[in-house]
């Protein structure tokens, strides 16, 4: 039997070029200089995801308050594609619902998402979001310029104990 670590990490002005290379391999957008300045200042809502200590995976979030709602708008949360599906994903999301939870004061958690991304689609049904909206054109210069706007709205119901996970796990895997 082998340990497998995830654990979540802050980003820092030395490693800011590893979110920036993750991002490039991960999502079919390009990111400007200013989303990744805004994210060395961003605090618990931005985390590098690590795998035995090699960084395979980012969230990035940002507080969006318009339409009189506080929410938590996903910027990004993307994983390496040889590390899908080992619960990364899922440790970085219970990170963002750990945030919102302890603030209090979030509506809703909500996100863009390509049309045709099966996968993150998936996953966030998961977790209780829904489609609430489609922007066309939402995407520029790559194919399937279309986006759904997935929510998920927040409860004052207590949390199942899963949810307060301090992004620190140890998964056993079979050794083959």
């Amino acid at each position: 039997m082998t340990r497998s670590r995830i654990e979540l990490g802050d980003v820092t002005p030395h490693n800011i070029k590893l979110l920036k290379k993750l991002n490039t391999v991960v999502f079919p957008i390009t990111y400007n200089d200013k989303f990744y300045v805004d994210a060395l200042y961003a605090g618990e809502l931005v985390k590098l995801a690590y795998y035995n200590d090699i960084v395979v995976g980012a969230v990035c979030c940002r507080i969006d308050t318009t339409e009189n709602k506080r929410r938590l708008y996903i910027m990004t949360l993307g994983c390496l594609l040889p590390y899908r599906r080992l619960g990364i994903g899922t440790i970085m999301f219970l990170h963002v619902l750990n945030y919102v939870e302890n603030d209090g004061n979030f509506d809703s958690i909500f996100l863009h998402v390509q049309i045709n991304n099966d996968g993150a689609l998936e996953f966030y049904k998961k977790f209780g979001f829904e489609i609430v909206e489609t922007h066309k054109h939402y995407y520029k210069c790559i194919e399937s310029t279309d986006a759904f706007v997935l929510e998920k709205t927040l409860t004052n119901e207590k949390p199942p104990d899963h949810a307060h996970s301090n992004g620190h796990t140890e998964k056993t895997e079979k050794k083959t």
